[in-house]
């Protein structure tokens, strides 16, 4: 946690830092406004802090004020940054081809008040533009075929949702948002691949029942994501429980006589509470299975195991990077960070950029979705 905290505090920290030079640098203030802004930056930069402080002791109306705008301000603050160091890269060029080619390319060097002013007003501009991409819910459809579907079962239909992060933001609207989405699709299962919730939960009055009256004829689950033990992983599975899903930890679950569900722990449970059930290897056994076989896993790694075993993952934690260009650091760390990917070794992955959003509720260039997957028998050929 010290180690989370001061990377916390130097990022932030620093992008705090790097504006208020940029606003300096713009305005030619003294010491004594920035005497006065220091007070308020520091309030800022502690938000999500001054958030945890509140919610652990139940003071859900402040921590939800607090939350809103601790969250648009670094959302803000996140588009300013890069905006300007962009700005920055530009003038960096231009001053670079002047001192090659021995003259200074006119329009290129842009700085001092005029650039300030544009890039905090084009951060506005994009951060509302981003708050309406989040609020709207797309609706992604996947088709695959199998010979290992039965005869009777032409089709078997799955909603995926993922990292929704119900909580002190993200509530009744998203989550009546989302029942609507699985109710037009009429899906015969509904899965949850991973942090369903986020922050302390205690206070997730009737959200649970909004997902709970979703209709699904071969039922509901759910696997743990990272948030989910951030949460405590009493509470949070009390809740994906009476939303109706039933929670495979270690544990793999069939479903009619078509399907095979197999769903692990996110590996943040280790520093949480002992390991429950058995492994990926174990559950996922020495080859494929004679039923269509979907391993549910919050984070987009496929492993050796699900490589040969498995005919499809479902994962999500990526949100697709959620405001661009931040996907380009999250690509690092997980290639395979949204969409479909076809593994040489037979299975396939599918990564869903997240159903709600976490910390800024904003999204840009990565919509919300809910995944419909249509497995699907391939026609019968004469």
């Amino acid at each position: 946690m010290s180690l989370f905290l001061l990377t916390f505090f130097l990022v932030y920290g620093g992008t705090h830092a790097y504006a208020l030079y940029k606003a300096q640098t713009a305005f030619g203030f003294g010491w004594k406004t920035l005497l006065a802004a220091a007070p308020v930056l520091a309030a800022l930069l502690c938000g999500p802090l001054i958030v945890y402080f509140f919610s652990v002791r139940g003071m859900e109306g402040a921590s939800r004020w607090v939350s809103w705008i601790a969250y648009v301000w670094m959302g803000l603050l996140f588009f300013f940054t890069w905006t300007n160091l962009a700005l920055d890269g530009a003038n960096l060029a231009a001053r670079a081809a002047s001192a090659v080619f021995g003259n200074t390319p006119k329009g290129l060097i842009v700085y001092g008040r005029p650039a300030f002013l544009s890039l905090a007003a084009l951060s506005v501009v994009l951060g509302f533009y981003s708050f309406l991409e989040a609020s709207h819910l797309r609706t992604e459809h996947l088709r695959i075929e199998t010979e290992k579907l039965p005869a009777a079962a032409r089709r078997i239909r799955i909603a995926q949702i993922s990292d929704v992060h119900l909580g002190l933001m993200v509530r009744h609207r998203r989550a009546r948002a989302i029942a609507e989405a699985i109710r037009d699709a009429k899906p015969d299962l509904v899965v949850s691949t991973g942090d369903l919730v986020d922050g302390r939960i205690n206070h997730l009055d009737g959200l649970s029942g909004i997902l709970r009256d979703i209709p699904a004829p071969l039922g509901k689950y759910a696997v743990t994501g990272n948030h989910e033990f951030y949460a405590g992983i009493g509470p949070s599975l009390d809740f994906t429980r009476r939303a109706g899903f039933t929670v495979l930890r270690g544990q793999d679950a069939p479903v009619g006589n078509a399907l095979r569900l197999v769903g692990v722990d996110d590996p943040a449970a280790g520093s949480f509470v002992p390991r429950e059930g058995r492994s990926e290897e174990e559950l996922m056994g020495s080859g494929p299975s004679p039923r269509f076989t979907i391993l549910l896993k919050h984070r987009p790694v496929l492993s050796p195991a699900a490589r040969t075993a498995a005919d499809l993952q479902l994962s999500g934690h990526t949100h697709n990077g959620q405001i661009f260009p931040f996907r380009l650091l999250v690509r690092l760390f997980y290639p395979l960070l949204s969409g479909l990917y076809e593994s040489k070794g037979g299975a396939a992955l599918y990564t869903s950029r997240g159903t709600g959003t976490w910390g800024p509720p904003m999204r840009f260039l990565a919509s919300p979705e809910v995944t419909i997957i249509d497995i699907e028998r391939p026609p019968d050929r004469l």
